[in-house]
């Protein structure tokens, strides 16, 4: 018989690539990951595993039952939690990944409102930026994401559902008495000069600044690189930096101000699932939760653009 653990295994190692990345994520040594995967080949006589120089890489049995198990441990939890609410109440764990400016914008309100309408559904928030969503929602890491369909890192295949919420412009932030606040729209190239505060490097928004501050024909010199956008908007309102960040990051408690561009860039944000997962009554309460969002003046419903959304925020 396949045991679930040891099929989270493999699954792991298809989408991390190593048996080291998987004992790390799991709080395992290397040698128990091995171990366990055998094991699995044992059980299911099957080649699995192949060494590829000092790696491993999976067989075409390997990947068949990775992507399978994937399924059969999300139909188990499925089944375990119809097994709990006959009623179809949401019940159980669901892990919901978003990008930080959604976090309070967003994830916390839909919290809030499952905690009043489903008590017995607890919501698991995990702060994952677009290039960590797709590897944790295809991993079973996390069950639901919020992210940005453009970031070209993530593959959207066919094994995810994805439901759009809206677009969010991109704004340059300047400190209050900055020369550019009396603008309505800025040009960047009108910012060649300035110092900047950034993400950290291969996140997305560090990406796309680089790429429009080029497109503007300069570098962007860097005085600062936080995760945190509160340590961000706070070197910015110290007047050593000026910054590009969503709206959705941007509440009025920030002494900064924001201005639109004169070239206008937005980022798409939607809700990503593994296909069939909605199946499970706890996931599709969150996904409701999340479309059901409050007005939220950054976000534009879709099919609700304005000229804010005719120049995507693409990574090319």
């Amino acid at each position: 018989m396949l045991n679930s653990g040891r099929l989270r295994l493999l699954s792991l190692l298809e989408t991390l690539g190593t048996v080291r990345a998987v004992a790390e994520t799991l709080h395992l040594s290397a040698s128990t990951v091995s171990q366990q995967l055998a094991v699995l080949e044992t059980e299911t006589r099957c080649r699995l595993i192949e060494r590829a120089g000092r790696r491993v890489r999976l067989t075409p049995a390997g990947v068949l039952l990775a992507r399978r198990g994937r399924e059969i441990l999300d139909q188990m939890a499925e089944a375990e939690a119809e097994l709990h609410a006959l009623n179809d109440e949401p019940i159980g764990t669901v892990r919901l990944g978003t990008f930080q400016s959604a976090i309070h914008t967003l994830a916390v309100p839909a919290a809030t409102r499952l905690a009043t309408t489903h008590p017995r559904l607890h919501l698991e928030l995990i702060e994952l930026e677009p290039h960590e969503g797709g590897p944790a929602l295809r991993s079973g890491e996390a069950d639901v994401i919020v992210t940005t369909t453009d970031y070209a890192g993530l593959s959207w295949d066919a094994d995810l559902e994805i439901t759009p919420l809206g677009t969010d412009p991109i704004v340059l932030v300047l400190p209050r008495d900055h020369p550019l606040s009396g603008r309505t729209t800025v040009n960047l190239a009108a910012c060649a000069e300035e110092t900047w505060a950034c993400d950290r490097p291969r996140s997305y928004m560090a990406d796309l600044t680089v790429r429009l501050c080029r497109e503007s024909g300069f570098e962007p010199r860097v005085a600062c690189r936080f995760s945190n956008y509160l340590m961000l908007l706070q070197h910015v309102a110290s007047g050593r930096s000026i910054a590009l960040l969503p709206a959705l990051a941007i509440t009025p408690d920030h002494a900064v101000v924001t201005r639109g561009l004169s070239t206008p860039v937005h980022r798409n944000i939607a809700i990503a699932v593994r296909r069939g997962t909605t199946r499970r009554a706890a996931v599709s309460a969150v996904v409701a939760a999340l479309r059901d969002h409050p007005e939220i003046p950054a976000l534009s419903a879709p099919g609700q653009r304005n000229q804010r959304d005719q120049h995507p925020a693409r990574d090319r």
